[in-house]
């Protein structure tokens, strides 16, 4: 631990803002990531305004000292690990809702605020923020920003970048940057708020978002379409696609996640399938555009379609999609899990792939899929304790990662690239895309200070 920082940072942060106590340290040291490197922080700091984050970006320049800036660090990709000798920045504690418009359609937020808690208080005001995570109970807006998250209504909402209207961005030096807008159009310049969401914190450290808001929906209601393969539900997937229908949810489960589910919830789920199809509809008529969507899983081979009756019987179905990935953590003492994009019309064959790489590792690979999206999410399931499982575990997602870009796909749909997949981005790329963002990159950050080793 330097004395000569951490004596600067007291110079501008409050006592309580800077934690060095080693195990607490320790707790800030990484994301939710399987098989990423986690390295030692110096100090963990807390800061709860714009103008101490900028002071601690002034001191780490001044000092040469690594920043890693962290949301909940509910991420999967390694993207929140601390590097040796580093900072780690929790913008955690800035929380604060500044503002609803609903007028403008607005929300402008700190940070630190949750998905949730932010999800209710505009809906008290009738609106909504569509982009809703997993994992939107603990995550953070900045580190949904940070990471371009993504969610289950994502195939009729979109992702988070097409929330995000401006931002305001600590750069490396300290220098406070505001991009963007809070009107309903605007053009001027190049789109440089576009450019944060997704760079995982190696801009800029995000300090306030202005985001989009919607109407808040109808109250959905969902179906389940039981189907005998991978194939006959990728066939309705691209179906529903196809005809012009717009569902608000359209999810997927294949038979390892439904056990997996049904062992953990006993949720009744029926365990006779192949594939689960879940779709929804908050449309002026739900129930007719359900009956329309069951006649096209139908006719793509569907065996058992199940309307629910009610929003309550719904939402009990989408609980079930949610608990997919605790669900099939439970099975083994540790879980990798992937985020496999493809076009919907390979998303058949991306599962099946993943069953002939799971059973070629003999490993238990369980796939949920933002099926509208073509989003797969196969979860890698090892015991950690075993070496030999974990060489195989290792070398299974690397297969899935090789699979999704041979299909036409993309390495990440949702999630980041971290340091988990940054091997990979440069495959996805190619060396003039990798050269001309690691440009980018040396732009905003000229001395590598802000989350070195991630992404590029």
């Amino acid at each position: 631990m330097r004395d000569d920082v951490k004596a600067e940072l007291a110079a501008g942060l409050p006592a309580e803002a800077i934690l060095t106590d080693p195990d607490v340290v320790a707790s800030y040291a990484h994301d939710m990531a399987s098989f990423s490197d986690v390295g030692t922080p110096d100090f963990v700091v807390r800061p709860r305004s714009v103008e101490e984050v900028q002071h601690v970006m002034r001191t780490a320049t001044r000092f040469g000292v690594p920043v890693v800036p962290q949301g909940a660090r509910t991420g999967l990709s390694g993207g929140a690990n601390a590097v040796d000798g580093c900072i780690v920045l929790s913008l955690t504690a800035m929380d604060r809702i500044l503002e609803i418009d609903p007028v403008e359609r607005i929300a402008v937020v700190e940070p630190g605020v949750v998905n949730a808690v932010l999800s209710r208080a505009v809906a008290e005001q009738g609106l909504s923020y569509p982009p809703d995570p997993s994992s939107w109970e603990q995550c953070t807006i900045g580190g949904n920003i940070g990471t371009g998250a993504g969610g289950l209504c994502c195939v009729k909402y979109g992702v988070t970048a097409e929330y995000v209207l401006g931002l305001d961005v600590v750069l490396a030096d300290g220098r406070l940057l505001s991009t963007g807008r809070r009107t309903a159009k605007g053009v001027a310049g190049y789109d440089l708020t576009r450019l944060f969401v997704g760079s995982e914190g190696t801009l800029g450290v995000v300090v306030k978002a202005v985001l989009a808001l919607k109407p808040a929906p109808r109250p959905q209601l969902t179906l389940v379409a039981e189907f005998p393969s991978a194939a006959a539900a990728g066939a309705a997937v691209c179906a529903v696609m196809e005809s012009g229908h717009a569902p608000s949810l359209l999810e997927l489960m294949d038979a390892t996640t439904i056990r997996a589910v049904n062992d953990m919830a006993r949720m009744g789920l029926p365990e006779s399938t192949e594939a689960l199809l879940l779709a929804g509809y908050d449309s002026a008529d739900p129930a007719a555009d359900l009956a329309a969507l069951a006649e096209l899983c139908t006719a793509a081979g569907a065996t058992e379609v199940v309307p629910a009756d009610d929003p309550a019987e719904s939402e009990m179905l989408l609980e079930a999609r949610r608990l997919a990935l605790p669900a099939l953590e439970r099975i083994s003492t540790a879980s990798m899990i992937d985020d496999v994009c493809v076009p919907r019309a390979k998303l058949a064959d991306m599962l099946d792939g993943v069953a002939a790489i799971a059973a070629k590792f003999e490993l238990t690979i369980g796939v949920c899929a933002h099926a509208g999206d073509g989003n797969t999410h196969p979860i890698v399931c090892f015991d950690a304790q075993d070496p030999d499982q974990t060489r195989r575990a290792h070398e299974s997602f690397e297969a899935i990662m090789a699979l999704g870009l041979s299909l036409g796909g993309t390495i990440t749909g949702e999630h980041g690239v971290g340091l988990l997949k940054k091997d990979w981005l440069a495959r996805e790329l190619g060396p003039v895309g990798t050269e001309l963002q690691r440009g980018v990159k040396a732009v905003f950050d000229p001395l590598g200070l802000l989350n070195p080793g991630k992404v590029l």
